[in-house]
């Protein structure tokens, strides 16, 4: 990672207002995935989820099946994707689209 110095510039020589993107590449960023859990796992992966840096919200769409959308962008899914499978939980990923 790169330093930055005290007024916000990185050493590449950008502030961050340059490195953000565009209101149109926020608008295309939505990015769901459903994915079934055992029940009683649901609230564990909500958890899990909301809780490591808001990478996402977990939407409960079938609790008896234990099917949930999880609301991402699609610059936070590689990261949440990884750690998904790395959880001491079975979750099957069904669909993903952004």
């Amino acid at each position: 990672m790169k330093s930055k110095n005290n007024k916000g510039i990185s050493q590449d020589g950008k502030d961050w207002k340059e490195k953000m993107p565009s209101r149109e590449e926020y608008a295309e960023a939505d990015f769901l995935v459903q994915a079934q859990v055992a029940r009683p796992e649901i609230q564990l992966l909500a958890k899990f989820v909301e809780g490591l840096g808001h990478l996402g919200v977990v939407t409960t769409i079938d609790k008896l099946e234990g099917r949930v959308v999880i609301q991402t962008t699609k610059y936070l899914w590689p990261e949440l994707k990884v750690l998904l499978e790395k959880m001491p939980i079975n979750i099957k990923i069904l669909n993903q689209q952004i």
